[in-house]
């Protein structure tokens, strides 16, 4: 039987980030054979690597299957060869075979040039202009945009393994866990958003209902107090839940403190949405002190940007909501923009629409009671997730308290 072959190389920190094996392994998988043609391994922690294979397949597609798999672990040819381009035919309409993205750094040689493509996100297309590349949603494709179609070309470099022994993402030593020491994770947390901070690092809280509805809310508003977070992301509930909370004590009719029911209390989160109505808005409820505490006056108080984007079951909304789905999305995405650390607490649908946002690069935490909503934000290609199955309430407050100690 006639074997179809070819050469490809791959660079990077490809020993100790494991990517040489999972190259190994996709090609196994996939019934391949593979021979090493040239091996170089970094001698210092921080030297990269470089290996040249020989691929081999059974047949031409068995082989294009094979190549296409272990591109996004960025093995690429020898030889590379220019990208490909074609024009899109209308407004958010791809040429076919358009390349889709991953979230991992991305490159394409153009005009014997390497660029960097800016922008990364998964699940996008790349559009070229002049000697630029971007990451563009399908919905902001025009006619006529240069787009690029295969792989060929294109150079994909997934992150190394971090190595600051005291990175909370070096210390865990699986992706998420609920049998790790609680007081010794929320000391690292701490230690990494002190130390972003410090470094002039970006960090941005996704955050769910359930961080009033435990009692976190107080802590979440002493770390944007703080200056430790850099913006706020979440829905309608998550507002409504803290605006109620900071003006009748109550989270969805129960007292916080004592968990007892409040009379009349199932009216609560609708006299809280009604009040920012009277109000005009959560910024100007703030101005006319009818809200003096809570995670969303200090948002305003400390100048924090906030986005809060709509969902078809919500209350109210309230107005500051975003109820066009493209246009939350795109405030996202300001918000997002150059992120070191993204926090999600409690809330898997937002979670998982901003892990879709967010380049391979940035450190995402993961804070649920729910081991399923890690897994499912992880399935949904947000592989570097760190996650911290435990209770939101419980943990949020330790997280300050070594912060406190650190300062």
């Amino acid at each position: 039987m006639k074997k179809y072959c070819q050469e490809v190389e791959v660079s990077g920190h490809l020993i100790d980030s494991m990517i040489l094996t999972k190259i190994f392994d996709k090609i196994m998988n996939r019934g391949g054979e593979f021979e090493i043609l040239e091996l170089t391994v970094g001698k210092k922690k921080k030297d990269s690597s470089f290996a040249k294979l020989l691929v081999t397949g059974k047949n031409e597609k068995h082989l294009k299957e094979i190549t296409d798999d272990i591109h996004r672990d960025g093995a690429i040819p020898h030889n590379e060869k220019q990208v490909k381009l074609k024009k899109a035919s209308k407004d958010m309409v791809l040429p076919d075979n358009f390349y889709s993205t991953t979230n991992n750094d991305t490159s394409i040689f153009h005009n014997n040039l390497w660029i960097q493509v800016e922008n990364q996100m998964m699940d996008k297309c790349i559009v070229v202009k002049k000697n630029r590349a971007f990451c563009v949603p399908i919905r902001e494709v025009k006619k006529g945009n240069l787009v690029v179609i295969h792989e060929i070309g294109v150079k994909v470099t997934p992150p190394q393994r971090p190595r600051d022994t005291a990175n909370i993402f070096a210390f865990m030593g699986s992706s998420s866990s609920s049998e790790r020491p609680t007081q010794h994770i929320a000391k690292k947390v701490a230690e990494d958003i002190v130390q972003a901070k410090k470094k002039g690092g970006k960090i941005i809280l996704v955050g769910g209902p359930a961080i009033v509805h435990t009692g976190a809310a107080n802590s979440m508003a002493e770390l944007i107090r703080g200056g430790y977070i850099s913006g706020v992301l979440a829905g309608n509930a998550l507002a409504v839940h803290d605006i109620e909370y900071a003006t009748l004590g109550t989270s969805l009719g129960m007292y916080v403190h004592d968990a007892t029911l409040a009379k009349r209390g199932y009216r609560n989160h609708m006299d809280a949405i009604n009040a920012v109505f009277k109000a005009g808005s959560i910024p100007k409820m703030v101005q006319q002190k009818k809200l003096r505490s809570g995670i969303f006056y200090e948002c305003v108080k400390n100048k924090v940007p906030f986005v809060l984007a709509s969902s078809i079951r919500d209350d109210g909304p309230l107005p500051d909501v975003i109820t066009d789905v493209g246009e939350a999305q795109r405030e996202y995405k300001k918000i997002l923009k150059d992120a070191t650390i993204v926090i999600m607490i409690s809330t898997m649908l937002h979670s998982i629409a901003t892990g879709n946002m967010l380049p391979s690069n940035v450190k995402v935490i993961v804070i649920d009671i729910s081991q399923p909503t890690v897994t499912k934000l992880m399935d949904r290609g947000t592989w570097q997730a760190l996650g911290i199955v435990t209770d939101v309430g419980a943990f949020l407050p330790l997280v300050c308290q070594e912060i406190k100690k650190l300062k």
